[in-house]
Order: structure tokens, then C-alpha cells, then sequence
């Protein structure tokens, strides 16, 4: 099959794409030897790519464990390419889209094209509040609702930008502040789509990128992109018009130890205050606009609010996360204030439809009014044993992340109902696998799920269980990297048990003895932001390098200031456990306070455990112990990026010595040099 941007009878571009083999592409002497300077024969790249082709051909479900350093993007890529079928690459991450649209396809269309005679058909696709919305921002301009010099400022900017911008992503934006409550207002988030009936639907950015999407081969999102848009799929008696993604062959899901907890947020629901804040906000706005605002639509708004208020403010009490296991009784409590929400949602949506002019807006506020109330009444009432109902509070105080996080939250969105703090009414799947296995894997062709991080002791079966993967092939490919060489594991036999009060202190003066043999060079990665803090609190001042601190400055402000400074320190905390890559001397130690197991108190986690417990199985074997393998593996990997890096790993928590559970965390990790004395440490920096 012919790519679209070529003739079938021009012959030789396809011709070069497609016959070149995968041996005489990847093996020494051959295509990729001659276009990269710095080629090196990988055999596990061979391997892989051979693998997935052989997917694609027998239509069958691939996964593969990909060492870093394999180069794992080409060996999907030409497979892929050579497929001629039309498949969705998601990834983990914007970076990594960003890697394959930018630098990888450019590259492997240069390499097969030489003489620039074809061309790759590849478009690239962020989630929905990534764009624009034209008919909000011309809504806008035609009746200014700003709030303060800011948003006046960042309307001038949206506005003077989209006269000139083909794809209205705001990424191009770059003066414009990620916490721009403007931007909210006027993004093309789907619960606020007309779809084909808006007045600007052929002009969208949206469309846009559907119609291209619809034209290419290769089309490239993220997990959240691809899972959102599945979901919404399956609820098209909401939102039919809602999906963007177009049917494909195959679905390449790249950094795919992530697609649990992804696809559990999307197959889950979702309510807070600010959701309602955000319809009686437009319901305002838009009939104000249009001068269609009644007393009786002025009264169901002023309603809504007053009851969503007093709704959210007699939820349960609490910081973070935290489960919602006494419904029952809280409904008996307060099932009046329940009903009255419920009443005052039905009360808008009517006199919406009773107003004797209705433009398509109106329907769509009906039709999100319908919505809320119904997922309001599943969060409250609802007996799916395959969910677990949890609420979560942001604004004020904390958020905690899922492996013992406690990080502050920033306020992402102002004027939410009941002051400052947005509150979450949740439900997620306990278990994600009979989900994918009926929406996803059985209606897909082929599925390949890849990352450097999905073996645990060497098998699948952890992630086979997690996502409902079945009859699917699988391989392990090893590292291109010489760990034995490049990378010695230490962990200090001597110090207490992380669970204990003395762990910090003690943790702090091995890590400044360890930060002095490397000479700084390091990342400090925690699994609790309050040891992070502790931690780095008590170095401060001790140590003659410069010190970094998640929380300081932006994620990227921070790794490019790492990056730049001779013998930096970086503190941190989940987010830089992966997605961070750092080459060379400047990073030469990675050191773990502890094994990362999540937080058992963790609604979700504390759910999926008492599950897997009540169904006769050993949720900590099978469960905990595989998800903590894979989140260290993960922050291990931050080291050794490149054949020329060298350097150390340090896991102060020595259970994994002690304990019979470490067995399973050694035999994942990669074949390090391991050592338990500090004397072999100071003689690997020749100190």
C-alpha cells in the first residue's frame, strides 16, 4: 500500500522504504551505518525490530523489554514504516513525541529518501486543551470579560498569536505562563465542544489536526491523548463528535510500564466544584452575550452554586488523597444536600431548553448540566465493586503523589466554588485489565507495548495481569550498555531501617560522604517530599556544591540549571524518577533514599491490594513488590544514558539485602557491579 503523499506508480521512494530490509538497515555496512555518525551495531535493536515486524504481519500483541541504549524508537519506526499500515505511536511524554516528531522521523525520512523523493506521512497530536478554541476566543473579543492587568495582557498575546499560528498550540506560545486561568477559558476541551455545529468548525485547530490525523500513517499522541480519546468512545452517548483519533492497524505504546494508571484516570470519574463553577460560569457568559440571560436561567445558576457550596463543604474532611468508604452513611447524613445538587442541575438544564431561542451553546450546557448529574449520582450511589471512590482536595495544604509524595500543591485554578480549594469527588477502576481487554486489545490488531521497564525477575506476568494482555508474545532484550563497567549498585549494609526516625539523620551523612567521593554530580531522588526536605535541610551549608531543590523553579528551569552547573546537586522527588536524561560526567551518581513501594494508604492502592488479597492472591507479591521493581528501575535508569557514562548507584535502604522480597528486586535490575563498601566506592572514583 502506498503512502497518500505519493503516487503508487512513482515507485521509487516506496520502493526504498520498503524493501530495504530490516538486517541490511541496522547490520554493520548497512543504510543506518552510512547516514549516522555515531552508529553502532545494536543486535538488540535488530531483534526488536524484527520482532515487532513480525507483530504487524501476523497481527499479534507484542511486548518487549528494551534496555536503554537499544534504540528501541528506530526499531518500531521502520517496521512500522515498512508496514504500510496506518498506526498510532503513544508515548509517555510531549518530550518524547516532540523527540520522534522533530528528530527521529526526520532522520529515518532523510535516511530512506536520500534524493528527496518521498516523504513520511506523520502528524503529531496533544491533548484538546493543548488548542485553542476559536469560537471562545471570538466570543470573547466581541464582549471582553477579563479579570485584572494579567488576563488583559494574556489576551492581547492569545489574540495578536492567532492571526498567525497554523496550529493553534499553545506551546508556541512561549511568554505565555503554564498557570494562565485565561488559557482555561478559552481552550478546546471537549466538554465544551459543539462539534460540527459551531459556527467555526471548519476553521478549528481541532479539525484541523483531526483531518491530518486522517491523512497520515503514522500518527503520534501521548498515553493521556490516546486514553481520553478512547473513553470518550465509549460514552459517544455524551459526546459523539468528541473523538479525534482515527481507526488504525496497530497501536505502538511506547514507555508502556505508564498505561495502568493513564487509562485507570480515563476510565474513571471525575467531579469537583470547579467543574460546576466552570458551567454556571459559561451559562453566564455565553446567554450574557447573547442576550438570552432570563431571571428564571439568572436563578437555577445562582442555585447551582449555593448548592454546589454547601454540597462540597459537607464532605468528608481531609488532606490529599483519601478514600470515601462511608457513602452510605454519609448519604443518610446528608442525602438532602446530595438531592438538592442533584435538583439544581436538573432545574438549569430545563430552563435552558424552555428558553424560546436556543443556539447550539444551549444544548451543550443542557447536555454538560445531564452529564454532571449523572456522574454525581454514579459517585454517591453506585455499588460497582470494580471501583473504588475516593475524594481528593488541591488549593490549600498538600497533594500527595502515590509513592509517599507529599509535595505542595499549586492552585491551578482560581475562583473554584468554596474559596481557594478545588475539591475532587473520584472513582476509579480497581482493576484496569477486563477495561482494556474489551475496549483495546480484543478489537486492536496488533499491540506493542515497549519500555526499558516492564520485567519483573525476568518475565511479564505483573504487567500481563495489570493491563489483560493475552495471547500476546514477549521478549527481553538486554542493554546495549556495559553495566558490569559502566555502573557500580552500592548499598551501605550499616544504616537503620528507612521506617524509622533515625533513618534521616543517619541517610544525610552517608549521602554527604558519598556526595564528596563524586565531587557533587548527582541526583538525590526521594520517595516522600518531607525526607527530601529533611534531608536536604541538614546538608545545607554542609556541602562546598551547589545544591538544587525541586520545588525551587520549574522541572526543566531545573534540569537545564543542573545541566550547566559544574558539580551540582539536584533534590528531588517522583517527577525526576523518569523522563530525565542526562549524558555525560555531569551526572555521575543517582542515590534512592528507599524502595519506592506506593503508599499503601493510597485509596487507589489500598483498593487494588484488599482485592487482590480478597480474591485469594498475595497483593504484596504480586502487586507491591512488582510496581516498586519497576518505579526503581526506573529512577536507576536515570545514570546510564550513553556507552561513555560511568558512574554510581546508591540505594540506602538496605531491606533489599535483608529481606527475602529483595531477591526479586536484584534479579530485575540490571547486571551492575554491586558492592556493600564504601572503600570499593572511594576506589571506583580513584578517591
Amino acid at each position: 500500500m502506498p503512502f497518500p503523499s505519493q503516487p503508487a506508480a512513482s515507485g521509487s521512494s516506496g520502493a526504498r522504504s520498503r524493501d530495504v530490509s530490516l538486517y541490511n538497515f541496522f547490520a554493520p555496512g548497512g543504510v543506518l551505518a552510512q547516514a549516522h555518525p555515531a552508529y553502532e551495531f545494536r543486535r538488540g535493536q535488530l531483534q526488536m525490530a524484527q520482532a515487532v515486524e513480525q507483530a504487524l504481519e501476523e497481527k499479534r500483541h507484542l511486548i518487549v523489554e528494551a534496555g536503554t541504549g537499544t534504540g528501541k524508537t528506530l526499531a518500531y519506526l521502520l517496521p512500522v514504516i515498512r508496514s504500510g499500515k496506518r498506526v498510532i505511536i503513544s508515548t509517555g511524554t510531549k518530550n518524547l513525541q516532540e523527540q520522534l516528531f522533530y528528530k527521529d522521523i526526520p532522520f529515518l525520512e532523510q535516511t530512506l529518501y536520500p534524493n528527496g523523493e518521498g516523504k513520511l506521512n506523520v502528524c503529531y497530536m496533544k491533548g484538546r486543551n493543548n488548542y485553542l478554541c476559536k469560537k471562545k476566543l471570538a466570543d470573547l473579543t466581541d464582549q471582553p470579560v477579563l479579570s485584572g492587568l494579567e488576563e488583559i495582557e494574556h489576551y492581547r498575546a492569545i489574540a495578536a498569536w492567532e492571526k498567525t499560528t497554523h496550529s493553534g498550540d499553545r506551546a508556541e506560545l512561549a511568554s505565555l505562563p503554564e498557570t494562565s486561568a485565561l488559557w482555561h477559558k478559552l481552550d478546546a476541551r471537549s466538554d465544551t465542544c459543539l462539534g460540527r455545529k459551531c459556527s467555526a468548525f471548519e476553521t478549528c485547530f481541532i479539525t484541523e489536526m483531526h483531518r491530518r490525523a486522517q491523512e497520515s500513517d503514522i500518527i503520534i499522541v501521548n498515553h493521556h491523548l490516546f486514553f481520553a480519546d478512547l473513553a470518550i468512545k465509549q460514552e459517544s452517548e455524551y459526546a459523539p463528535d468528541a473523538g479525534i483519533l482515527p481507526e488504525v492497524g496497530a497501536v505502538i505504546f511506547d514507555e508502556a510500564h505508564e498505561l495502568e494508571d493513564v487509562a485507570g484516570s480515563y476510565f474513571g470519574v471525575s467531579l469537583s466544584n470547579q467543574r460546576l463553577e466552570e458551567l454556571a460560569r459559561d451559562v453566564e457568559a455565553s446567554l450574557m452575550r447573547n442576550k438570552m440571560l432570563s431571571a428564571a436561567v439568572v436563578g437555577a445558576v445562582r442555585s447551582l452554586r449555593e448548592r454546589s457550596q454547601l454540597f462540597f463543604s459537607v464532605l468528608p474532611q481531609g488532606e490529599g488523597r483519601f478514600a470515601f468508604d462511608n457513602r452510605r452513611a454519609f448519604m443518610e447524613e446528608n442525602g438532602d444536600q446530595f438531592i438538592a445538587l442533584q435538583q439544581s442541575l436538573q432545574r438549569l438544564g430545563s430552563e435552558l431548553q424552555n428558553l424560546p431561542s436556543k443556539s447550539e451553546e444551549v444544548f451543550t450546557f443542557s447536555r454538560r448540566a445531564q452529564e454532571l448529574q449523572v456522574q454525581l449520582g454514579f459517585l454517591m450511589e453506585s455499588e460497582d465493586h470494580n471501583t473504588v471512590f475516593w475524594i481528593e482536595r488541591r488549593g490549600r495544604g498538600f497533594s500527595p503523589r502515590r509513592h509517599q509524595d507529599a509535595e505542595p500543591a499549586k492552585e491551578t485554578s482560581p475562583g473554584g466554588l468554596g474559596g481557594r480549594q478545588n475539591v475532587y469527588l473520584q472513582a476509579t477502576p480497581i482493576d484496569v485489565a477486563p477495561i482494556l481487554q474489551r475496549t483495546l486489545f480484543e478489537p486492536l490488531e496488533t499491540a506493542v507495548l515497549t519500555s526499558a521497564t516492564l520485567a519483573v525477575g525476568g518475565g511479564f506476568d505483573y504487567m500481563r495481569r495489570r493491563l489483560g494482555l493475552e495471547h500476546v508474545r514477549e521478549v527481553v532484550l538486554p542493554s546495549h550498555f556495559d553495566y558490569q563497567k559502566q555502573a557500580l549498585f552500592y548499598v551501605p549494609p550499616d544504616l537503620p531501617d528507612p521506617r524509622t526516625p533515625q533513618f534521616a539523620a543517619k541517610a544525610a551523612d552517608r549521602v554527604r560522604r558519598l556526595l564528596e567521593i563524586t565531587r557533587g554530580r548527582a541526583f538525590v531522588l526521594f520517595t516522600s517530599y518531607a525526607q527530601m526536605n529533611e534531608v536536604y535541610q541538614r546538608l545545607l551549608g554542609e556541602l562546598e556544591f551547589p545544591m538544587l531543590l525541586q520545588g525551587d523553579a520549574p522541572k526543566s528551569a531545573l534540569l537545564e540549571e543542573f545541566r550547566l552547573t559544574p558539580h551540582a546537586v539536584l533534590f528531588a522527588t517522583s517527577s525526576f524518577w523518569q523522563g530525565v536524561d542526562v549524558q555525560g560526567q555531569q551526572l555521575s551518581c543517582v542515590i534512592i533514599d528507599r524502595l519506592p513501594f506506593a503508599v499503601p494508604s493510597d485509596p487507589v492502592v489500598a483498593a487494588r491490594v484488599k482485592s487482590i488479597d480478597a480474591e485469594g492472591g498475595n497483593a504484596f507479591f504480586q502487586y507491591q513488590v512488582p510496581a516498586a521493581v519497576i518505579t526503581l528501575k526506573q529512577g536507576f535508569g536515570r545514570l546510564i544514558r550513553s556507552l561513555h557514562d560511568r558512574g554510581l548507584l546508591t540505594l540506602l535502604d538496605n531491606r533489599i539485602l535483608k529481606k527475602a522480597y529483595g531477591r526479586t528486586f536484584v534479579e530485575s535490575l540490571p547486571a551492575y557491579r554491586r558492592t556493600t563498601d564504601l572503600r570499593e566506592v572511594e576506589s571506583f572514583f580513584g578517591a
